[in-house]
C-alpha cells in the first residue's frame, strides 16, 4: 500500500477486518481496503506535525489518532470528517488507545503523562496518571478495561487502575526504552518490546507483583512472628515467619522503590524509606498508613527506630541524617550534616545515645543523637559503605562497602567477591552477617573476624540481612525476588 509520502507511523485494523488505518510522518491519516490495499479514504489532514498513533472504537465508528502536535484528534471512521480535538497534553501525543466498550480513550505522551479521556465528549477524565520520569511511549487497556499499561523511555513499563488512576506496578528488568507494551487477550499477561533488543513477558496477575520484582529490605519484627520485606515494586508486605506467606499487604503509599523498612522495639509499627524521598510510618498490625514524614531531597536509603521508640532516624541521598518525632511526624532540630556523599545507612547506639552513619564519601561518622554533632569521623574503607551496625553492647561498630570487604571493629573482612550491601549483628554480639552481591551470605565469628559459614542459593544480588530476634534464624532479601529464612543455629 503505497501513498504516504513519509514514515508511516502507526497501523491499526478495524474491527471488522475490511480496513486498515494508517498515520504517517507527512501528518496525515488514510483509511485503506485490507482486500485490495486501495486508499478508501484520505489523506485526512488536520494535524500539524507527525501522527505518531492511530487506533479504531471498538465499534469501527471512528478513529483516534495522536500526533507531535501534542493534540489527540477523533475522527468519523466512514466520512473522514472531524468530531473532537482533544488538547491538554504538553508535549507530542505518542500513542492512544480506546477502552473496550469505546466510552474513554487513553493516551501518553512524552510529557510523561498518562491521560484517560471521555470519548464522546472530550474531557478529561480525573487528573494525569503520573509516576514515568521519561517520555510515555505505549499505551494500552486490558481486555476487560479495569486496567491501563504504559511503557516509557525511563526502561520501565507501568499497570494502572484504570478507574482510580492509582499506579498497581512497576515492571522493571528491561535495560533501555520500552517502545511497546499489550495485554494478552485473556489479561493474564503483558508482553513488551525494548530498544534493549528484547521482548519480555509478564504474569499479570495479583500475584505478579511478589514474583518479579528484587527485594530490597527485610525486617523481624520483635515477637519473631512477623517479617516485613520492601520491593522495587514500590510497596511493602508483612509476612508469616512460621509459614513464609503473606498475612498483609502489598501495603502501598510509597511511588518508587521501597528502600528500607524497620520495626518498632515494641512491634506495632513500621517505618520504610523510599527513593521517592519520603519515610512513611504504618500501623503493622492493619497495614494502615499513620504519617509521611517529609523533609529529604533525595533517596532515603536507610531508616531506625531509636530503642525507645520515640525517634526515627534516616540517611538520605541528599547527603544529610535526619531525626523525626515518631508521634507528630515532625523532624527534631536541623539535619545532620558533614558527610560529602550520599548516606547509604544509618542506626543507633543500644542505648539511644548515638547515631552512627556510612556514606558514600568512604567515611562513617558518629553523631550525639541529642544534639547532632558528630563526635567522630571514621575512615579506612577505600569505596562506598554501604551498611553499618552497632553491636548489643554498643562497644563495636560493623561496616561494609562497595570495595568487597566489612570491617568489624577495623579487622577487616574480605572473603565477598562483590559489593558487600549489608551487615547484621546478631542479638548476642557474637556473630555478623553478610550479603554481597556475590549472591552469597557470609557469617563471621565477631570477635576474631573468622569466617564461619558460606550460605548460597539466591540467583541475585542479595540486598538486606537481618538476624531474628532469638538469633536462630537469618532472612535475606534479594533481587532474584525471593525472601529467604535460613537456619543460623549450625553457622
Amino acid at each position: 500500500m503505497v501513498g504516504h509520502t513519509g514514515w508511516v507511523r502507526s497501523v491499526d485494523f478495524s474491527p471488522d477486518g475490511q480496513h486498515i488505518v494508517s498515520g504517517s510522518e507527512d501528518h496525515t491519516i488514510r483509511l485503506w481496503s485490507s482486500q485490495t490495499c486501495t486508499t478508501v479514504l484520505g489523506p485526512l489532514r488536520g494535524h500539524t506535525e507527525e501522527v505518531w498513533s492511530v487506533a479504531y472504537s471498538p465499534d469501527g465508528s471512528r478513529i483516534v489518532s495522536g500526533s507531535a502536535d501534542g493534540t489527540i484528534r477523533v475522527c468519523d471512521a466512514h466520512t473522514g470528517e472531524p468530531i473532537l480535538t482533544l488538547h491538554e497534553h504538553t508535549f507530542w501525543a505518542r500513542s492512544v488507545a480506546y477502552s473496550p466498550d469505546g466510552l474513554r480513550i487513553v493516551s501518553g505522551s512524552y510529557d510523561r503523562t498518562v491521560r484517560i479521556w471521555d470519548a464522546h465528549t472530550g474531557q478529561l477524565i480525573g487528573s494525569p496518571l503520573r509516576g514515568h520520569s521519561g517520555h510515555v511511549l505505549s499505551v494500552a487497556y486490558s481486555p476487560d478495561g479495569t486496567r491501563i499499561v504504559s511503557g516509557s523511555s525511563d526502561h520501565t513499563g507501568q499497570i494502572w487502575n484504570a478507574e482510580t488512576g492509582a499506579c498497581i506496578a512497576t515492571l522493571r528488568g528491561h535495560t533501555d526504552t520500552v517502545f511497546s507494551i499489550a495485554f494478552s487477550p485473556d489479561g493474564k499477561r503483558l508482553a513488551s518490546a525494548s530498544h534493549d533488543g528484547t521482548i519480555r513477558i509478564w504474569e499479570a496477575t495479583d500475584d505478579w507483583k511478589r514474583t518479579t520484582h528484587g527485594v530490597w529490605p527485610v525486617a523481624f519484627s520483635p515477637d519473631l512472628r512477623y517479617f516485613v520485606s520492601g520491593s522495587e515494586d514500590d510497596t511493602m508486605c508483612i509476612w508469616s515467619t512460621e509459614t513464609c506467606t503473606t498475612v498483609l499487604g502489598p501495603l502501598r503509599g510509597h511511588i518508587n522503590t521501597v528502600t528500607s523498612v524497620a520495626y518498632s522495639p515494641d512491634g506495632s509499627r513500621i517505618v520504610s524509606g523510599s527513593s521517592d524521598a519520603t519515610v512513611r510510618i504504618w500501623n503493622a498490625c492493619t497495614g494502615d498508613p499513620i504519617l509521611t514524614l517529609r523533609g529529604h531531597r533525595n533517596w532515603v536509603p536507610s531508616v531506625a527506630f531509636s530503642p525507645d521508640g520515640l525517634h526515627i532516624v534516616s540517611g538520605s541521598y541528599d547527603r544529610t541524617v535526619r531525626i523525626w518525632d515518631v508521634t507528630t511526624g515532625q523532624q527534631v532540630g536541623s539535619p545532620l550534616e558533614g558527610h560529602s556523599d550520599f548516606v547509604r545507612s544509618v542506626a543507633y547506639s543500644p542505648d539511644g545515645t548515638r547515631l552512627v552513619s556510612g556514606s558514600d564519601d568512604r567515611t562513617i561518622r558518629l553523631w550525639d543523637a541529642a544534639t547532632g554533632t558528630c563526635i567522630a569521623t571514621i575512615r579506612g574503607h577505600t569505596d562506598w559503605v554501604y551498611s553499618v551496625a552497632v553491636s548489643p553492647d554498643g562497644k563495636r561498630l560493623a561496616s561494609t562497602s562497595e570495595d568487597g570487604t566489612g570491617t568489624c571493629f577495623g579487622n577487616p573482612l574480605e572473603v565477598h567477591s562483590g559489593p558487600v550491601w549489608c551487615v547484621a549483628y546478631s542479638p548476642d554480639g557474637t556473630r555478623i552477617a553478610s550479603c554481597s552481591s556475590d549472591e552469597t551470605i557470609r557469617i563471621w565469628d565477631a570477635p576474631t573476624g573468622a569466617s564461619t559459614a558460606i550460605i548460597q542459593g539466591h540467583t541475585g544480588n542479595v540486598y538486606s540481612i537481618a538476624f531474628s530476634p532469638d538469633g536462630k534464624r537469618v532472612a535475606s532479601a534479594s533481587e532474584d525476588a525471593t525472601i529467604r529464612i535460613w537456619d543460623a543455629t549450625d553457622n
